[in-house]
């Protein structure tokens, strides 16, 4: 574990260092939700009414903004060679990637998004089940994204397939999170859509490692 803790330290600091993929995420997000209104038109009702859905949209397309980097950087330097065959398991690499992009990039997102979808006009007392269903759905948007990031790593043009990849991934999350932002936090209302958002988060926890390792060795072979 202090070798996991090592590397998961060593992707936070580089990540922070570089600041890109937080910057150009919270920016995208900022700017599509500034263009909603000028798109659907000002009414205050409607806004309302769509704002839960389309702070998932904005999440969603913000985190994929930063996938393809999350291998192919390491690919690229030799890093990611190193790291295959060192002592720590693929699996355990593979996850303290997908750890760091939710420490640095997914989790910041999901905490600023309910504030800033007060722009859309997003009822007050909806703010604190949007930032729920958000910070647990987007634990699974970062270990989805770490596999297609895998599958891509070795890609020059990974970005354009990411998306393919993973969006069909992302579908379950979407329904579910935006059940979970739109309901009330009682047992008729977010509380079922908050529950399966956290089974689909902890069954991406179990198969992320293996499926991202697999995609990593086949680089390797």
């Amino acid at each position: 574990m202090s070798g996991f803790g090592s590397l998961l330290w060593r992707d936070l600091v580089l990540m922070f260092r570089q600041g890109g993929s937080l910057g150009a995420a919270v920016s995208f997000m900022l700017a599509f939700v500034v263009m909603i209104p000028l798109a659907i038109g000002p009414d205050q009702a409607t806004l309302s009414r769509l704002a839960p859905g389309l702070m998932w949209l904005a999440l969603l397309l913000a985190v994929l903004l930063t996938t393809e980097r999350m291998f192919q950087q390491d690919h690229e330097d030799g890093s990611l060679d190193l790291l295959a065959t060192g002592r720590l398991p693929l699996e355990l690499v593979c996850l303290a990637k997908a750890a760091a992009h939710w420490l640095s990039v997914s989790l910041p997102l999901s905490v600023v998004a309910a504030p800033v979808g007060i722009l859309l006009n997003l009822d007050t007392p909806r703010i604190l089940p949007v930032m729920l269903a958000m910070v647990t759905g987007s634990l699974a948007l970062s270990l989805l994204a770490s596999v297609a990031g895998a599958v891509t790593a070795g890609l020059r043009r990974g970005g354009l397939v990411v998306p393919l990849l993973v969006l069909p991934l992302y579908v379950p999350v979407l329904i579910f999170g935006i059940a979970a932002s739109t309901g009330d936090m009682n047992p008729s209302g977010a509380t079922p859509a908050l529950l399966v958002l956290m089974a689909i988060a902890l069954v991406s926890l179990v198969i992320q490692p293996w499926a991202a390792a697999a995609a990593l060795r086949a680089y390797f072979r």
